[in-house]
């Protein structure tokens, strides 16, 4: 009777692993048995890319935080303008700035060749994100997936629900709590800064009219970015100036030497109540790390659609037709 309740408890063990998930909850096994090589596949598919482009890792991990503060984590981004239909690829944050969406589409269809029909382009965004961040150097965590993907976009809503460049914490800290995000998750997430480059019309304001500025540091960044708007706008300077290929946290002692690009980077130090924390990261790689990405998952967490809500795109970049 023993064995073969130990029998019957291991079976159902694994069919709790095995089994998709349900009631709305993501689950790390979801594609266990549907799609057994995604994992691979994407990994394969991000190796290419960031041979190609090391930048292109920054890219996409911004893709998942412009697609997470808008819907919820649905893959709404990646929608075209087509017809009447509006996406949110022309919002203000979003327009000649994010980009990656052809790393996207190549691993959708790398994914439809083997498994058509069941993997989400909104999880395909958040296993992108964790990859580049592993493959530069950073931490690797662990994805719940079940994401379907929405049939809206809300470029109204990107426009108000993203931080700007030029936010204040306070308005950091009030634009993450409206997702679930505490002040801690705030300052983690910024630490992706630790990577990518940013556009001259992001930092002039900053490297020419704030105080809180390392002199050498805003005299250096002066050089490629004028002060006359619409001179130079699109051109580009490290977020973190120091290692701006390797995902490390480089990004935590750059704001502690008043050299944040941002200057809603350098509000997270800025004898204010993120100081101690900034602090602690600096000193501590291995906290930074486990707290990044416990963040990353916690955030993918925001209004997921799942079970027969959505759809699962054949083509990231439109709505199935009906």
């Amino acid at each position: 009777m023993a064995a073969s309740f130990r029998t019957w408890h291991c079976l159902m063990l694994a069919l709790l692993v095995l089994a998709p998930a349900a009631h709305g909850q993501l689950s790390p096994s979801f594609y266990a048995r549907s799609c057994p090589t995604l994992g691979l596949i994407v990994r394969a598919t991000m190796i290419r890319a960031l041979l190609a482009e090391r930048r292109m890792g920054a890219s996409l991990i911004r893709l998942f935080f412009h697609d997470c503060f808008v819907q919820g984590c649905d893959g709404s981004i990646l929608l075209d303008d087509v017809g009447s239909f509006v996406g949110e690829k022309g919002a203000g944050p979003n327009v000649n700035s994010v980009r990656g969406y052809e790393v996207i589409d190549q691993i959708k269809a790398s994914v439809e060749a083997i498994c058509p029909g069941v993997v989400s382009c909104a999880d395909i965004v958040a296993l992108a994100a964790r990859d580049s961040t592993f493959l530069l150097g950073g931490p690797t965590w662990t994805v719940p997936l079940g994401r379907r993907d929405s049939t809206t976009a809300s470029q109204s809503m990107a426009n108000t629900d993203l931080p700007s460049p030029a936010s204040d914490l306070a308005t950091l800290i009030s634009a993450f709590g409206n997702k679930g995000l505490g002040p801690r998750d705030l300052t983690a997430l910024s630490g992706a800064h630790t990577i990518g480059f940013s556009q001259c019309q992001n930092f002039r304001d900053r490297i020419y009219n704030d105080t809180n500025i390392d002199a050498a540091f805003a005299a250096l960044r002066r050089r490629t970015c004028p002060a006359a708007q619409g001179s130079g706008d699109a051109n580009l300077a490290p977020l973190d100036a120091q290692t701006q290929l390797l995902f490390d946290n480089a990004y935590y002692r750059d704001l502690v030497a008043q050299r944040g690009l941002l200057h809603s980077d350098q509000v997270l130090f800025n004898g204010d109540s993120q100081d101690a924390l900034v602090r602690q990261y600096s000193a501590n790689p291995a906290l930074f790390a486990s707290d990044f990405a416990a963040a990353m998952v916690k955030m993918g967490n925001i209004s997921p659609l799942t079970g027969s809500a959505g759809q699962i795109r054949a083509n990231c970049r439109v709505v199935n037709s009906s």
